[in-house]
């Protein structure tokens, strides 16, 4: 079994943050006498085929210098391959993306000093991991923080234009997009529910943050094999504009207009022509039907 850390750097994370933190943190590394081997991803998800070939390799300790989206990559590498070994790898976090959202439910701090002490403890929890089907093609992805369907995803495809703006970026999305979204006629069927109408959004989650520190699912906790699902069916721009604080705090997640689930499987069926978009931890997968079950514990993470 390889002593080394297998660090994967995404260096176009963060706007620009690698240019400035990588050589601070690779010193730290080095300084904090990790065994490193580095490589950098060259393409979008290029991490899932980094991670597979390292643990063929015989690596079990990984750390991301990214965000949340190299971060779902290293995990989709882990469960894809699902290697024997797999309750040995485990996964710490040096946080240099836009949102960081995976990152908040854990305390883990920004200050890649104090990151790398977390990594350093080894210290690790077992998380929940979302797994969905999408159904026109059969494909496979995996989430550890928050899936979404509809008005999520239709934001997530606009958020690229405002990244500069960082953790606002989805904010911003959302109050440009929420005007010309065309919502979409859905059947989601979970437990012995099902619901069916026009649907503005259906929120998935296993963490409490997204979109930017964003609380927007109830009693989030990911490691009780369950889904928190936040379910609108409409909403106004002047609603979220006068509830902008309850985005950030979760009191969104009380207003008359969220309906709050858990579950541990769900089926979601488009019944119209609309073009429905699914995002899973901030990365557009795919549209239309899919499916998404819950994979308890599946992936160990360094946590504080």
């Amino acid at each position: 079994m390889q002593k080394k850390w297998l660090v994967i750097v995404n260096p176009v994370a963060g706007n620009g943050a690698f240019k400035k933190k990588w050589s601070l943190i690779y010193n730290e590394l080095i300084a904090q006498n990790f065994e490193v081997e580095v490589v950098f991803t060259e393409y979008k998800n290029h991490a899932v085929k980094i991670v597979q070939t390292s643990i063929k390799q015989g690596f079990t300790k990984f750390i991301c210098v990214g965000g949340d989206g190299t971060l779902h990559s290293m995990v989709n590498g882990v469960l894809s391959l699902n290697p024997l070994n797999i309750l040995e790898i485990k996964i710490g976090i040096i946080a240099i993306g836009t949102g960081n959202d995976w990152i908040k439910t854990y305390n883990i701090s920004k200050d890649y000093k104090k990151a790398i002490q977390i990594i350093k403890t080894e210290n690790t929890i077992k998380q929940d991991i979302g797994k969905i089907t999408i159904a026109k093609n059969n494909e496979t992805v995996y989430f550890n923080n928050l899936a979404g369907v509809g008005f999520d995803g239709y934001v997530v495809n606009k958020v690229h234009k405002f990244k500069n703006l960082g953790f606002l970026a989805y904010l911003t999305g959302a109050l440009v997009s929420l005007t010309s979204y065309k919502k979409s006629e859905l059947e989601i069927i979970f437990n012995n529910t099902i619901l069916k109408g026009k649907c503005l959004m259906l929120l998935i989650g296993l963490c409490k943050f997204s979109g930017g520190g964003m609380q927007l699912t109830k009693d989030s906790n990911p490691t009780d094999g369950l889904f928190d699902i936040s379910y609108v069916q409409k909403i106004t721009l002047l609603t979220i504009l006068s509830n902008i604080k309850g985005l950030f705090n979760g009191n969104i997640t009380n207003h008359k207009l969220v309906n709050n689930y858990k579950a541990s499987s769900l089926q979601i069926k488009v019944l119209d022509n609309t073009k429905t978009y699914i995002q899973a931890d901030g990365e557009l997968i795919g549209s239309n039907d899919f499916s998404v079950s819950i994979l308890p514990k599946a992936v160990s993470f360094i946590v504080p």
